[in-house]
């Protein structure tokens, strides 16, 4: 009886491996032979089906380990990267269990599903009257529909985050897998010193073109930054100011030190802000600043500028491009090159003011037609046009976070926006104050992250379409993680034992005459 069982199962197994096998086989020297969408297109939906077992019991982790992974799917139209169809993935997958089990619901916070859900009815209704949302990968003339995708697989994304809650005794793994997913950007910077046989590495891992444009001192790591402030964020997250400079573990702050310098081989201005914005932000919700760390940084600080700063110009180019924010003394062609960049965005937004009022009540959109395309062609940068209709501004990257929602989405997008910015730090704060006292760094920090993230937002560059990823990933985490939005602990009147204190009836008096 039992060996029959065995014999049966053994060839139902086969039944099923060898006609498998042969696909496989068949597709990848398809693959081999004659590569092509086709063919990569079926070597990936042959792998998604191989991958549904694992999709269903992990695709939630999965799903935060890809938010901020710079892996491209290159086998698809348009290469997209890996955190895109892994939110629709994983949204997919929560419906379904929902539809399949009652109690498989997503956690309630209609404070930020409300102004979510009329963004993207903004941003249809927009797309639908100013041309549609047109993806030139798919053979369509009209272009610029990847930032209406941005935007919907941000919102979808939210969804699916919090879609389940995430257990107390996971909560480090998902943070980790959260922020640390950016570090595998530095794969993309060895395009420079690795041999030719490992180029099929930067199919997945593209390379920045800052690894082009340089060499020597002047050459810009920008997946070393990214990895850089990926780590910063995480240690912020997991530890705390207060976990890296008062635990009494050296390691901390050393490893904290060292890959916030590396950050400077990116040579990107903004990461140093940011950073500096985080810590700052971090510093003061921890109340940090009432302590004795408060004059202690400040010595350190003004010892290391009095110490560093003078030697500036000794500092490799990229080191001194960061630091052009500071009145120092660095290489001319630095600072001219620095000073540039921001004349550039100056005068593309002093162009770009004009155009508001028009699109206040409907927005420009995103679409862009054959017409527009024309003016975007590798020699725009060297006709003499108006900064409004050069390559960035005619395909929506302004570069400014305000811009970025007028001028695309009028002021209904603009209202939504806002909506959703102070429904986000009102539900963050809430969190902070009356979660989980042992989420309480990473709420605080995640609190730190979005505040931060609007200041860079409006102040120094932003563009909705990619933003937005990055909003709806901390608040769906915050949530996931703290199963809502918190709210204060009602208590209820304390009960006595002594007894009911019973008030005397007061005596009646009788008038003169009838005593």
């Amino acid at each position: 009886m039992n060996n029959s069982a065995a014999i049966l199962r053994a060839l139902i197994i086969y039944a099923i491996c060898i006609p498998l096998a042969i696909v496989v086989g068949s597709t990848v020297v398809s693959l081999a032979n004659s590569p092509s969408y086709t063919n990569f297109g079926a070597f990936g939906m042959l792998a998604l089906i191989l991958s549904i077992p694992i999709l269903l019991r992990w695709h939630h982790p999965l799903l935060a380990l890809t938010w901020n992974l710079p892996v491209t799917v290159f086998f698809l139209k348009g290469s997209p990267q890996l955190w895109l169809p892994m939110m629709v993935v994983s949204f997919g997958i929560s419906v379904l269990q929902r539809a399949m089990n009652k109690d498989k619901r997503f956690i309630p916070a209609p404070q930020i599903t409300w102004p979510l859900l009329l963004l993207v009815v903004v941003v249809l209704l927009t797309a639908k009257l100013t041309g549609g949302i047109g993806l030139q990968a798919l053979g369509n003339p009209v272009m610029g529909g990847k930032k209406y995708v941005f935007l919907l697989a941000g919102v979808l994304g939210y969804f699916a985050l919090t879609a389940q809650r995430i257990p107390h005794r996971l909560a480090g793994l998902y943070v980790a897998l959260f922020f640390l997913g950016g570090c595998f950007s530095v794969l993309g910077d060895l395009v420079a010193v690795v041999p030719s046989w490992f180029y099929f590495i930067f199919l997945f891992f593209p390379p920045d073109a800052y690894a082009f444009a340089g060499s020597g001192d002047a050459m810009r790591f920008a997946g070393v930054s990214v990895m850089s402030s990926a780590i910063f964020a995480y240690m912020l997250a997991r530890y705390g100011i207060k976990g890296i400079f008062m635990a009494g573990r050296p390691w901390r702050l050393v490893a904290f030190i060292l890959f916030s310098t590396l950050g400077f081989y990116g040579g990107f201005r903004s990461a140093l802000l940011s950073c500096a914005l985080l810590f700052l932000i971090q510093f003061f919700l921890e109340g940090l600043h009432r302590t004795k760390l408060l004059p202690i940084f400040a010595f350190v600080g003004l010892l290391a500028a009095v110490t560093c700063l003078p030697m500036a110009n000794r500092l490799p180019l990229t080191f001194q491009r960061v630091l052009s924010l500071l009145p120092v003394n660095i290489d001319p062609g630095v600072r001219a090159d620095a000073q540039s960049s921001l004349n550039w965005r100056l005068e593309m937004w002093r162009a770009l003011l004009p155009q508001v009022p028009p699109h206040l009540l409907l927005g420009k959109g995103y679409a862009i037609t054959p017409e527009d395309a024309q003016l975007m062609g590798s020699d725009a940068a060297l006709r003499s046009i108006d900064p409004s209709e050069q390559g960035l501004a005619i395909s929506g990257d302004y570069h400014s976070g305000p811009l970025s929602v007028i001028i695309p989405f009028g002021i209904w997008g603009a209202i939504v926006v806002l909506w959703f910015l102070i429904a986000g730090v009102w539900a963050l704060h809430h969190n902070r104050l009356y979660g989980d006292p042992a989420l309480q760094t990473v709420n605080t920090f995640l609190l730190t992250a979005f505040v931060a993230r609007i200041i860079i937002f409006f102040f120094i560059f932003g563009g909705i379409s990619g933003d937005i990823v990055a909003f709806a990933g901390y608040l769906g985490l915050s949530i996931s993680l703290n199963g809502g939005i918190c709210r204060p602990a009602r208590h209820p009147a304390a009960a006595t034992d002594a007894p009911p204190v019973t008030i005397p009836a007061r005596p009646r008096l009788q008038p003169a005459f009838l005593r």
